[in-house]
Order: C-alpha cells, then structure tokens, then sequence
C-alpha cells in the first residue's frame, strides 16, 4: 500500500527543489554560464529533484507490486504502463534519468551549456509529473 504520508513528503520536496532551479533558470544565460557557484547549484538541485522523482517512482513500483525496474530510466517506464504517468512524458522523463547519471558518472563530460539548456526547457516535466503522482495519491 503507498504511504500518503511519504509521497506527499517527497512531493513537497520536488516541489522546493524545482522552485529553487526555477530561480536559477531565471538568471541570464551569459550570467548563469560564468557563475560556478549558480552552475553547481543547479546540478545540485538537479540530482536531488530527479532522485525524489526515482524514489517516489520506487516506493510506489514496489507497494503497487508492479514490474521491477532495473535502471533509473525504467522507473518512469513502470509507471506509464501502470497508467500512473502520461505515456508521452515518458520518454523526457527517462532522459532526465539518464542526465542525472550524466552529472554523477560523467560529470568531467557534462557540458554547462547542457545543465543550462535543463533548465530552460526541462522543469516542466518535472512539474507534470509532480501532478500526475499527486493525482493517483488522491485516487488511491
């Protein structure tokens, strides 16, 4: 059986850590790209955003009892097939597991440019996301 309790935890968390690069996305660009501190902020914040997102997927994969998932990446495919995420985040939402490996086992090969790019353009599938879990919260 899910944990309300947990979900609704790991949520608001998302929910701080998306605010927090939300803020970061708003610097300039140029700005952005020569501050190191504000770059390592973001991949920061990444990590632990996307980690939420793993655990939440996780917790809910194993008290649903549905099929396991041995990356990252298949979390978010476990929970389309269960119907709990759209099918068309899934695979946007994959390719935000495969960046956060990118920031922890390839760090010297991520590219700022890239971290800045995530911020531009890939908060929203976190926000879709924070939604459709919440979603099934509440149906369940």
């Amino acid at each position: 059986m899910v944990d309300h309790g947990r979900i609704r935890r790991l949520l608001d968390r998302l929910r701080l850590e998306t605010d927090r690069l939300r803020r970061l996305a708003d610097l300039p660009t140029k700005e952005l790209l020569n501050d190191e501190v504000a770059l390592g902020s973001a991949q920061f914040r990444f990590l632990l955003a996307i980690e939420v997102c793993v655990d939440i997927g996780r917790h809910i994969i194993a008290s649903e009892g549905l099929s396991a998932a041995d990356t990252y990446a298949d979390v978010f495919t476990s929970l389309s097939e269960a119907g709990i995420i759209a099918p068309d985040r899934v695979e946007s939402l994959r390719a935000m597991a495969r960046f956060r490996n990118r920031l922890v086992h390839l760090y010297d090969e991520t590219d700022d440019a890239e971290i800045v790019k995530a911020l531009q353009h890939d908060l929203i599938d976190l926000d879709v996301f924070r939604r459709q879990i919440s979603e099934f919260v509440l149906q369940n």
